[in-house]
């Protein structure tokens, strides 16, 4: 057996290893080292605790601190995304080109390299020719229609008012109500003028400037974020070799392993889920820039990139996009609105039912209530970033728990499956597990022998 086939099926025994999850070991030990270690347990806990109660009367200052190292840090932080997200079509290029190689150069290092600088080349090909190609797309349209929407909608609520005015002609306990309703309104608009206009105007001035030189610095940190992408890309290999050397210098062998294992698993999980729901929203984005089109709906690029970048949200981003763009639609159109509502729920069916599950498949294994909860936790803690991060890392968290609840029920002997824990099943006092229909065939057998 050759070199490259002895790597390769090494390489394939330790994917195996990672993938299927290394065996909770329990090490013996003696009545004075437990001694020792469970005086020492007591002691980290109670320091633990120390620690953390002081870190509660410092919140602020930690928080100010953290939030500070994140900022020097952005750039990274965007490399390290970048990477992960261009990673897969590294991955492919280098699948496809190093065979090629390999006939022609006998060097592996070479072949490494030429097959590694070829793969982060056309990844950052790709990532240049997406930006640009949605930049020329949305651009013009969506300048056309914020134009077209700030020359309509003041003449739309023009025509509202005249249309509330004309209801007022009419002497009704609706019109009388109305009636107080804009007079209130209209007295409040203009002690709002009078007082409060100069100084939201500065407000809004200054704000704006902020905003602009932020836009800026997050512009040069995404590019500062593209070229640390093409160095971590080149080194990935290395890095992922100090944290298994770090992993195993620190931890025992079997604790590594299973460090390693839920790694792996999260990688799975993580890349599975926000890659797919990028792919899938883009063509929920497409298919509803190619629908609105055929329909003549106004303010088409807006709605199918307001659609598809909210599409990225798992089960509320369709309806966080489809409501405000169904309000915008309706005050050009009424009947245009409508007919965008039905279009959206039809098109959210055909995501939910056959898009969706064909591109993402069952890549977090929770069920339609932990969605939810994951969603509306990871929103409530950390805004947009946790309504769409929320899932996997849920997910993740997920498997931890439910690999120790297995490990556990192995440890007394129990079934593991889920569904073995149904209606008519039991464990009985000596800790054996029983199913009920189990036991009703042996009790009836026992009456058929006793008659």
């Amino acid at each position: 057996m050759d070199d490259k086939t002895q790597d390769k099926a090494k390489k394939k025994e330790e994917r195996r290893y990672y993938s299927d999850g290394p065996v909770l070991e329990e090490n013996g030990s003696s009545r004075f080292r437990r001694k020792v270690g469970r005086g020492m347990s007591v002691f980290l806990v109670i320091a633990a605790g120390l620690l953390f109660y002081f870190a509660l009367l410092r919140l602020p200052v930690i928080s100010g601190v953290i939030r500070e190292i994140f900022q020097v840090l952005k750039p990274i932080i965007y490399g390290l995304a970048i990477a992960y997200l261009l990673n897969p079509i590294v991955k492919f290029v280098d699948s496809q080109l190093t065979p090629f190689l390999e006939k022609k150069i006998s060097s592996r290092k070479k072949v490494r390299g030429i097959a590694r600088c070829v793969g982060i080349f056309a990844a950052i090909i790709v990532l240049i020719f997406v930006i640009v190609t949605l930049l020329n797309m949305m651009i013009p349209e969506l300048y056309t229609s914020i134009r077209d929407m700030v020359l309509t909608v003041p003449s739309q609520l023009s025509h509202l008012v005249d249309k509330v005015m004309e209801m007022n002609s009419q002497n009704s306990t609706l019109s009388r109500f109305l009636n107080n309703i804009l007079k209130e309104g209209t007295e409040y608009i203009q002690n709002w003028m009078r007082s409060d206009l100069l100084n939201r105007i500065n407000i809004v001035m200054s704000n704006l400037t902020v905003g602009v030189i932020n836009i800026v610095s997050e512009l040069l940190n995404a590019v500062i974020g593209i070229i640390v992408s093409i160095y971590v890309l080149f080194s990935k290999e290395k890095f992922a070799s100090q944290c298994k050397k770090i992993m195993y210098a620190i931890f025992r062998p079997s604790q590594a392993n299973m460090i390693l294992h839920l790694t792996a698993k999260g990688n799975e999980i993580f890349g599975g889920f926000i890659i797919g729901k990028i792919i899938d929203s883009a063509i929920i984005g497409v298919l509803c820039f190619l629908g609105l089109s055929l329909m003549k709906m106004p303010y088409t690029m807006l709605v199918s990139v307001i659609v598809g970048v909210t599409n990225v949200i798992p089960f509320f981003g369709p309806y966080i996009g489809a409501i405000p763009s169904a309000i915008l639609i309706m005050l050009a159109d009424f009947r245009m609105g409508i007919y965008f509502i039905i279009f959206i729920i039809v098109l959210q069916q055909i995501d939910g039912n056959i898009i969706g599950p064909k591109i993402l498949g069952d890549t977090t294994g929770l069920s339609s209530f932990w969605v939810i909860f994951a969603i509306m936790l990871g929103g409530g803690l950390f805004g947009i970033p946790g309504m769409i991060l929320g899932v996997p890392t849920f997910a993740v968290i997920y498997y931890i728990v439910n690999m120790l609840l297995d490990h556990l029920l192995e440890k007394k002997k129990l079934p593991v499956n889920t569904k073995a824990y149904g209606e008519k099943s039991y464990v009985n006092s000596e800790g054996k597990y029983i199913h009920q229909e189990e036991k009703e065939v042996q009790e009836e057998e026992g009456n058929e022998r006793c008659q």
